[in-house]
């Protein structure tokens, strides 16, 4: 019998930290507008106030910008326990959970070490230094078998097994694969303009769409499999509050889908903060007995548009639903999959498994 489970997921003068939250109307100048002119108004709204931070300060920003509950350095490159202090990073390293650096999710060598990419906080992380040095210059993608260096880190390195490319690639570890894809598409965006001097196979070496067919492929998918995280969020505000620009990707998921993927073309009217999605905030999906049945449940009465896919990207069912009490026949097979509501202009994105 399958059953339908819940799956938990939940250089300027001066660079310093002034204030989280986005202004009233940060995104105005984007609404009305789709394709390449709504990603050409994104990136002169996070480049007109830029705040360029030095290198070094990085760190500092790191103490607010990756932080783990505990107090620790959030890595995504290893599940290892770092400091925020300066015994904690790298200089020398052979082993992973040696020290911790500073990861270009965009090597250095696809922009030719050039500032201000260099410092920006929203594609440097902080990241184990072993499994930074062997991520290298590689791009993202998949690959099967690879890699791994084991113990504590995280991600593999192989050829590329995604439709379009196939050389080698790193495939980070799948609970930050919507983080890193959100991050590329912040950096074609904040970079347009630079975008056809930069090398890079997963780029493009244009302004739009800035990034090759395969990976626009492969980063849409990531970010459907992946939705927006709170580490995500409170990590926007924390760089934020430094650089006075933010990642529109994570603010509004759904403007990846107007720029490339499946509402390409069509103009977005501005949309509701991931932060105050009032309509879908209450939304459920429930356990039932009953053989593949998905319950939705919320508190509104809106008309609230579905759409369901594999975990591949594979649009599996799309439909309407309206009322409290919401029962979907699920006729896949067993796997795990991604449910996306649309209300008006407001998204939100759970996973449920059928078993």
């Amino acid at each position: 019998m399958k059953r339908i489970a819940i799956l938990s997921f939940v250089i300027s003068l001066f660079c310093t930290s002034i204030f989280a939250e986005a202004p009233a109307g940060y995104y105005t100048n984007a609404k009305g507008k789709s394709k390449e002119a709504l990603k050409t108004a994104l990136s002169n709204i996070i480049s007109s106030n830029y705040k360029q931070c030095s290198y070094d300060k990085l760190y500092t920003i790191y103490a607010e910008s990756d932080v783990t509950d505990d107090g620790k350095v959030w890595d995504m490159y290893s599940t290892c326990s770092f400091n925020h202090d300066k015994e904690d990073r790298c200089g020398n390293y052979k082993n992973v959970c040696d020290c911790y650096n500073r990861e270009h999710s965009i090597p250095q060598s696809w922009f030719n070490e050039k500032s201000p990419m260099k410092s920006d906080a929203f594609h440097v992380y902080p990241t184990d230094g072993k499994v930074n040095g062997q991520r290298s210059n590689y791009p993202f993608g998949e690959c099967s078998g690879g890699t791994s260096l084991g113990g504590k880190a995280l991600g593999r390195l192989g050829n590329s097994t995604f439709s379009g490319y196939s050389g080698k690639v790193f495939e980070p570890d799948d609970q930050y694969k919507g983080d890193f894809a959100r991050t590329y598409f912040y950096f074609v965006t904040r970079y347009q303009s630079q975008m056809s001097s930069m090398s890079g196979d997963s780029f493009a070496k244009n302004t739009y769409p800035s990034l090759s067919k395969w990976s626009i492929d492969l980063f849409l998918k990531w970010h459907r499999q992946d939705p927006v995280s709170q580490k995500e969020i409170d990590r926007n505000d924390a760089v934020y509050s430094f650089q006075q620009n933010r990642n529109p990707f994570i603010d509004h998921p759904e403007l990846a889908e107007y720029i490339w993927g499946s509402k390409m073309g069509q103009v977005w009217n501005g949309g509701t903060a991931l932060n105050d999605n009032a309509l879908l905030e209450g939304v459920v999906i429930n356990t039932i007995e009953q053989k593949g049945t998905l319950h939705i449940h919320t508190e509104e009465t809106a008309l609230i548009n579905y759409t369901i896919y594999s975990m591949t990207g594979r649009m599996m069912q799309q439909g309407t639903i309206q009322g409290s009490d919401n029962y979907i026949t699920i006729p896949f097979p067993q796997g795990i999959y991604i449910l996306q509501l649309q209300a008006g202009e407001e998204t939100k994105t759970l996973k449920f498994s059928v078993q």
